[in-house]
C-alpha cells in the first residue's frame, strides 16, 4: 500500500535557532518505486532525509551505505548523492530541505554548539537515536490537514527535528547551558496563586507581603494588577470557589463547610454565601445535588 505523499514547496516556513536562521525549501513524504539519480546540493543546502519503512541503498561520495528503517542522514553542499530503493520493499522518506540563511554568534552556548554543528555537518549517516519518526508524523498531519494554527506548529516541529538531528550527531553530548530561572516576578505570581488555592481560609494580606517580601500596599498594587481585584475580592472569590466544590462533592456539612473555608460562624459564611452567589448553600446544594437534603442554611 502506497503511504500518503506530501509535497511542499510554497510554505514560507523559517525557523531560528539563536544565529542559526533556516528557510525550508521543501518537505517531502513518498514512497520510491524507483531510484533517485545522483544529485547534489547548492552552496548554502541541506537535505535531510528519515527513512521510516523499506530498504534501500545510498550511494554517497562514490561510498555505498546501506538503508533501513530508522535510518536518518544528512546531504549538504556539493556532496554527490544518490538513492537506490530495494523494489521488493520499496523505502520510504520523510525530507526537509534547508536553506542556511544566517549563522551569528550568539551567547547561549547549547543554540552556538546547535548552530555549528548543523552548518559544519555536510554529510552524516547512521540510525536515528532520538525518536525522530512521531515529529515527522506529526508534520505529515500538519501539512496534509492544516487545522488552526498549523503554520507555528510546523515550526515549532522542525525546530526539534533540527534538534534532535544535532542529539544524532554529538550522540546525547550533555547540555553546557544552564536551566533559565524565573524572575521575581515570576515567583511572587506562583507564591500569590498558591497562597490564594491553599491558604485561602486564613490568609491575611499582612501574611502573604511577608512572603512576598514585599510592603502590604506593593502587595495590594500587584495583586490589582494581576488580577483586576482587591485583596479582599480575591480572597472571597477563593473562599466561594472551594466552597462550591466542597458543597457538589462531599457530604460535609454547611456548617462544616463554612469553617472549612475559614468563616467563624455559619450565620457569616451562609451571608457571605449568597451575597455572592445571590442564593442560598443550601438551594445551591439542592439544585447540584437535588438528592442531598443536608441543609442548613437558606
Amino acid at each position: 500500500m502506497e503511504l500518503p505523499k506530501v509535497n511542499v514547496e510554497n510554505m514560507n516556513v523559517k525557523i531560528s535557532l539563536g544565529g542559526l536562521i533556516l528557510n525550508v525549501l521543501y518537505i517531502r513524504f513518498g514512497v520510491f518505486y524507483q531510484s533517485f539519480l545522483e544529485h547534489s546540493h547548492s552552496m548554502k543546502s541541506y537535505e535531510l532525509h528519515y527513512i521510516p519503512q523499506g530498504k534501500g541503498i545510498l550511494v554517497a561520495n562514490g561510498r555505498n551505505y546501506p538503508i533501513h528503517p530508522g535510518t536518518l542522514y544528512m546531504t549538504g553542499p556539493d556532496i554527490a548523492h544518490e538513492q537506490k530503493t530495494v523494489l521488493s520493499d520499496p523505502m520510504a522518506e520523510y525530507c526537509i530541505c534547508f536553506e542556511v540563511l544566517a549563522n551569528n554568534i550568539n551567547d547561549d552556548p547549547d543554540l552556538s554548539s546547535i548552530a555549528n554543528q548543523f552548518v559544519q555537518t555536510t554529510f552524516w549517516f547512521g540510525q536515528d537515536k532520538q525518536n525522530l519518526l512521531p515529529l515527522f508524523e506529526q508534520l505529515s498531519y500538519e501539512i496534509t490537514n492544516q487545522y488552526i494554527g498549523y503554520y507555528l506548529t510546523v515550526q515549532h516541529i522542525i525546530e526539534q527535528i533540527v534538534i534532535k538531528l544535532v542529539r544524532n550527531y554529538t550522540n546525547n553530548v550533555l547540555t553546557s547551558s544552564a536551566m533559565p530561572l524565573k524572575t521575581l516576578d515570576d515567583e511572587r505570581i506562583v507564591i500569590i496563586e498558591n497562597s490564594f488555592l491553599y491558604n485561602y481560609d486564613d490568609l491575611t494580606i499582612q501574611k502573604l507581603a511577608q512572603k512576598l517580601g514585599l510592603s502590604v500596599r506593593q502587595t495590594e498594587r500587584t495583586i490589582q494588577q494581576y488580577y483586576g481585584q482587591s485583596f479582599t475580592q480575591k480572597k472571597t472569590q477563593s473562599r466561594m470557589t472551594a466552597a462550591v466544590h466542597l458543597l457538589t462533592t462531599t457530604s460535609m456539612t454547611i456548617s462544616e463547610i463554612g469553617r472549612h473555608v475559614g468563616f467563624s460562624s455559619l450565620e457569616h459564611f451562609c451571608t457571605a454565601f449568597k451575597k455572592y452567589y445571590n442564593t442560598s448553600a443550601g438551594e445551591f446544594r439542592s439544585l447540584r445535588r437535588p438528592f442531598d437534603h443536608n441543609v442548613t442554611c437558606h
